[in-house]
């Protein structure tokens, strides 16, 4: 990662399949757990990872249910399902309490631990999360055509990836990490991945109300998923009673493509935590 030592990749066996994982295992303060958004892998931080273990910090980060290295059949994909690989994850690795941080997809997955099982939950932050967004009939019918397209087109990915969801600043290494993306897209068993994935509830609302612990809320400035990001950024905020950062310039990935300013926000929450 940015030139730092990789973790190597470790396995959990659960019910129903086998989760991807690395851990740095050593860091002060709570450790904290990375998630990466829809049809992504764990390597999404591989930006932010090193400033956060730079920083002193254990970091572990997950692949999701169907993609990266964890298994691809799964019989549930949604966020509320990954909870509960998060959940016995930390069991796993004998953590008490960490800090969750979800991105897109899975901020509804924080979320949702935060407030099933808050003595296990020190904090969580959203990057460019859907949690309490309702989108009007217009974008949710745009979304459902490009969900099915994704399903039957991997290259509608790559598309949306190179074009839509880098506005500002783009990673040096852009094209190399999507072209794995859409190739990981036509493994065969993907396709029933990645329809659990557009098809799962990522904007829930109401969530938030369960939880208890210290939040924070970043959003890229200039995220194309939204026609407002600030807005959505600030019903968030207000949801949790949490704390917004918008990062400038930033679209859908800003711990990709701004990486410095997205660890200047959590680096902060993190040591108040600890």
């Amino acid at each position: 990662m940015n030139g730092t030592i990789t973790p190597s990749t470790q396995y959990l066996d659960v019910t129903g399949g086998r989760l991807a994982y690395d851990d740095t295992r050593q860091g002060d303060g709570t450790p904290v757990v990375l998630l990466p958004g829809m049809l992504d892998t764990r390597r999404a931080y591989r930006h932010l990872h090193p400033l956060l273990t730079a920083a002193g910090h254990r970091v572990i980060t997950m692949d999701l249910r169907g993609f990266g290295e964890t298994s691809i059949v799964w019989d549930d994909y949604s966020p509320a399902a990954i909870a509960a690989d998060v959940l016995a994850l930390l069991d796993h690795l004998g953590i008490e309490r960490a800090v969750l941080v979800g991105q897109s997809y899975t901020g509804a997955t924080v979320v949702k631990l935060a407030g099933d099982a808050p003595q296990r939950v020190a904090g969580i932050a959203l990057i460019d999360s859907f949690v309490e967004h309702r989108s009007n009939a217009l974008m949710r019918g745009v979304m459902a055509v490009m969900g099915t397209a994704m399903v039957h087109w991997p290259a509608t990915w790559g598309f949306y990836l190179r074009k839509m969801a880098f506005p500002g600043p783009r990673p040096a290494d852009l094209d190399t990490y999507v072209d794995g993306l859409v190739a990981d897209l036509r493994t065969p068993g993907r396709k029933t991945a990645t329809r659990g994935h557009v098809t799962g509830d990522s904007a829930p609302i109401g969530w938030c109300a369960a939880v208890r612990c210290p939040s924070l809320v970043l959003m890229g400035a200039k995220d194309p998923d939204f026609p407002d990001p600030a807005a959505v950024a600030d019903r968030q905020a207000a949801a949790l009673g949490a704390r917004k950062v918008m990062i400038e310039g930033s679209g859908h990935y800003p711990m990709a493509d701004n990486p410095q300013a997205t660890a200047d926000a959590l680096l902060p929450f993190l040591a108040e935590l600890a």
